[in-house]
């Protein structure tokens, strides 16, 4: 099973020797830094915990420092892993374990973009810009509430103004462009959630 950390970097285009374009993310990915192999016996499940870019080791507690062996991570992830063998303490993953064309999904947290009504956040038509419609071009409209299958409440799910995004979203079906061991980068193809700079998991699918 292959998998890496990374940041959202740009997006950009890859050409083909036949002249095809192809849209791609540019990902600084890795390395990533074995701190734990958990085990059937020992824990119950095979996991691999990796660390993911470096930070001062006075924002860590002494707890965690012991546990990292003095190193000091931004972030700790860990992924489930059918066998652990392959996987030793302090053994660093890189980005080169990638090739071109392996099929991947990438995670990440997408924008956050507040409070937004039903047009913006679940593609409403709103009202009839004529007819005596003064406010309600964005509005919703009747949601049914008065009776019926409702009974006289709101019914869950119904589709309403609220927060809209800073949540989880994995992307599958992707694949990978380009590898650049030396500038630890990978291209994924199509655009992956999240902000540049933000951090994205990206796994072998």
């Amino acid at each position: 099973m292959k998998f890496i950390l990374g940041r959202k970097k740009r997006m950009t285009q890859i050409f083909t020797d036949e002249g095809r374009s192809f849209a791609g993310t540019v990902l600084v990915a890795g390395p990533i830094t074995v701190t734990q192999v958990k085990t059937q016996e020992t824990d119950g499940y095979s996991a691999v915990q990796v660390g993911f870019d470096v930070q001062k080791p006075q924002r860590l507690s002494k707890p965690v420092l012991g546990h990292l062996k003095g190193k000091a991570f931004k972030v700790l992830k860990e992924f489930r892993v059918d066998g652990t063998d392959d996987y030793t303490v302090g053994s660093e993953i890189a980005v080169d374990s990638f090739e071109i064309g392996d099929k991947v999904q990438v995670s990440g947290t997408m924008k956050g973009r507040g409070f937004a009504g039903v047009v913006k956040r679940h593609g409403f038509h709103g009202g009839p810009r004529s007819h005596g419609q003064k406010h309600s071009e964005r509005e919703p409209g009747s949601i049914g509430g008065s009776g019926g299958r409702a009974g006289g409440r709101v019914a869950k799910g119904m589709r309403m103004g609220g927060r809209m995004g800073n949540t989880r979203v994995t992307v599958t079906g992707l694949r990978v462009l380009a590898v650049d061991p030396k500038a630890g980068e990978i291209i994924i193809s199509g655009a992956v959630p999240g902000a540049p700079g933000s951090l994205v998991e990206v796994i072998a699918a």
